[in-house]
């Protein structure tokens, strides 16, 4: 039975890890960058190496947490004065064996950042595989990975009244819906991750958070929220052989059908306004692209949904399968390895799938009226920004507005190019025209457009000075082209160019 975290403990561990240095940038810098990385891939070698001959508070509590190596009691009560090794222990962070802290949990360091400002989190989860020694249990609850920190990236910072994390897993997501709702409901099947949840909100004075056990929306029947998050346990597996069904990423349905059953049903939950975010996978099955299935999810939606899909990258069977045998610790060259890809293999070619996408899905219920917004579109290159929540906040609402313009007001607003787009021209040699023209976005989702001469010509007029209808027909007057034409052109890619954060709305005329 774990324990209830006490806050008042939880308060000391936290102001004796701030006391410590215990930073995201005091950890590295404690043993360096190729070490932290190494520590990613299961490596602590490196890092212990590192800390050889230190017994100062940071390093202690970055053998005990971090790299999940038991500390002596006496280091321990000297690292953390206010909590003490037995305040670790009551907190179920730890269990002592003569004289020894046993860690029972990793608790690291997070950094980040938002429109709130910047923040440092400490966040509890079990054991990796570099501290316990081999492949998870299938009850682990995992810590702040990768896709963990997208979706944070990903949440809109726009105020909420209620949020709801769906798979909430050791609470990042919660905690960081805390940041812009008034309160947030987290749910898991796991209870052991509600209680890291629990956990991480009390160690993080966090409030506001009520945990509850159960599976996508049973536990919040009849209820609505403004915001609900989700980073499920979308992965495919097989449903047969034996393949461990991993909590923290096996919804337990079969290739995408959970993904499918959270697009389906979060409608009923929405507020009108209200927006879904969470990530998912997707299967391009029976010669339909992925995409496709998923705009007919929506489409199948009780509730009207708006939606806006981005697809960041597509992995054949094999190269899917290897990721995830992987990532539970089964290692290349094993007769395990090749049984687990025998098993994935087996599962995509009886089920017809020659590629699984991967991405961002935002859904938002409106306010009234039919959806205006349906977008699904495939952005593997890089992206220009880390954060991204505020960049989708400003394309919802730039889109909303221009929902509301007809083409002549849209010729009446004036607008302003975005400070962190450029252009490219690409000549011949010895040409006098460009045969590429390009605006390239630096920030966002770091669009490149290739555009023509007139759209090029508009956007680098934009400076907040004229409305847009008066520089199409200077544009046309310049260009000897129909100044009717060219504004049915390009009236249409202002739209776009606003919703895509090119271009500023300044102000209307």
């Amino acid at each position: 039975m774990l324990p209830e975290p006490d806050s008042r403990i939880a308060s000391a561990l936290a102001t004796d890890l701030a006391t410590a240095g215990f930073t995201s940038e005091g950890v590295r810098d404690a043993w360096g960058a190729a070490a932290d990385d190494a520590i990613a891939r299961g490596l602590r070698r490196p890092a212990d190496r590192a800390l050889d001959g230190r017994e100062d508070a940071l390093a202690t509590l970055a053998r005990l947490f971090v790299l999940g190596m038991p500390q002596s009691v006496e280091r321990v009560n000297a690292a953390l004065p206010r909590a003490g090794a037995g305040g670790v222990v009551s907190l179920g962070l730890a269990a002592i064996d003569d004289d020894v802290v046993i860690p029972q949990a990793v608790v690291r360091p997070q950094t980040y950042e938002d429109s709130h400002g910047t923040r440092e989190w400490w966040i509890a989860s079990d054991l990796d595989e570099a501290a316990l020694g081999g492949p998870l249990p299938e009850d682990h609850v995992l810590g702040v990975g990768g896709a963990s920190l997208t979706l944070a990236a990903l949440q809109l910072p726009t105020p909420a009244l209620r949020a709801l994390d769906i798979g909430a897993g050791c609470g990042i997501q919660a905690l960081r819906a805390r940041r812009s709702a008034a309160s947030v409901v987290a749910t898991d099947i796991s209870a052991r991750a509600l209680w890291f949840t629990r956990l991480n909100a009390v160690l993080n004075g966090v409030d506001s958070i009520d945990t509850r056990l159960g599976s996508l929306f049973g536990p919040v029947a009849g209820e609505q929220f403004d915001r609900i998050v989700s980073n499920p346990p979308f992965v495919i597996t097989p449903r047969h052989g034996d393949v461990p069904a991993y909590e923290y990423r096996d919804g337990g349905m079969v290739g995408d059908d959970l993904v499918a059953a959270f697009v389906r049903g979060v409608g009923a939950h929405l507020e009108p306004g209200g927006v879904a975010q969470l990530l998912g996978n997707w299967e391009t099955r029976d010669g339909i692209d992925g995409l496709d299935r998923v705009r007919a999810w929506v489409e199948s939606s009780d509730i009207p949904l708006e939606a806006w899909i981005v697809e960041r990258e597509s992995l054949d069977p094999l190269s899917y399968a290897e990721l995830w045998v992987r990532d539970g610790g089964t290692l290349p060259g094993t007769e395990r390895f090749a049984r687990l890809i025998d098993a994935w293999l087996d599962d995509f070619t009886e089920r017809t799938v020659t590629a699984v996408g991967f991405g961002y899905i935002l859904l938002r219920r409106p306010i009234d009226g039919a959806p205006t917004l349906q977008r699904y579109e495939k952005l593997h290159h890089a992206l220009g920004s880390d954060n991204l929540g505020g960049h989708l906040a400003e394309a919802l609402a730039a889109h909303d507005h221009m929902a509301s313009l007809d083409d002549a007001a849209v010729a009446a607003s004036i607008f302003r190019v975005a400070p962190d787009v450029t252009e490219a021209r690409h000549h011949l040699p010895g040409a006098e025209d460009p045969t590429v023209i390009e605006l390239r976005q630096g920030g966002g989702f770091a669009r490149s457009l290739g555009v023509d001469p007139g759209l090029a010509a508009l956007v680098g007029a934009c400076d907040g000075d004229l409305e847009v209808g008066v520089l199409i027909d200077a544009i046309a007057q310049l260009m000897e082209v129909d100044a009717a034409a060219l504004r049915a052109d390009l009236i249409p890619r202002v739209r776009e160019l606003a919703f895509t954060g090119f271009l500023t709305l300044v102000g209307e005329r």
